[in-house]
């Protein structure tokens, strides 16, 4: 790796993360969450991927073969994408504003939000992400990076499965209506 395009791609996540502790504070109060043990089977994989991804001591073996050749225009055009990803992260969750939970949950006066990022995809700050992730295992070039993303890819996925169920129990023909019209993780503009 160049000695620049991984430290900016780590600081990109540490700007995501940094914004997620201080928006955090402000959230609606919870009607319904998930349980500790259900909230761990999250926590645990995202965890594993970021080690996987972000810990170079995680190169050993088939996990540090390269996919990618060693390149600066890969590196920085994941760079980009890890920007990008961050950024679409960012103004998603923005945009959600206190409806928002780490866990999943519903909120007391929780609502539909179909607009901005929302009106053409159901969970755009998980496909800002997987983007993120992506673009930062472009950068690292091994094995180990596209394990990262299948493992945040499932995570993300099972974690989104759940939140609908919640969502349609919550707001019925509005969700569904919803539904039809965005992708899980990628816009449908049908």
């Amino acid at each position: 790796m160049t000695r620049i395009a991984f430290p900016l791609a780590v600081c990109c996540w540490i700007i995501l993360w940094v914004y997620w502790f201080l928006s955090a504070r402000n959230q609606k109060s919870l009607k319904k969450r998930e349980s500790g043990p259900e909230r761990m089977r999250q926590i645990l994989p995202m965890a594993a991927s970021y080690i996987l991804l972000l810990e170079p001591f995680m190169s050993f073996g088939w996990l540090g073969w390269r996919f990618l050749p060693k390149s600066p225009a890969l590196e920085f055009a994941g760079l980009l994408v890890t920007a990008l990803g961050v950024a679409f992260a960012i103004w998603a969750r923005a945009h959600l504003g206190a409806n928002w939970s780490g866990a999943v949950s519903i909120r007391a006066g929780h609502e539909l939000i179909r607009t901005g990022p929302y009106r053409r995809i159901r969970h755009p700050i998980y496909t800002g992400m997987l983007l993120a992730m992506v673009g930062t295992a472009l950068v690292v070039g091994q094995l180990r990076g596209l394990a990262a993303v299948a493992i945040c890819f499932t995570a993300f996925f099972l974690k989104a499965s759940k939140e609908e169920q919640w969502l349609a129990k919550e707001f019925g023909d509005a969700f569904e209506t919803h539904t039809r019209h965005t992708g899980m993780f990628l816009p449908r503009f049908s």
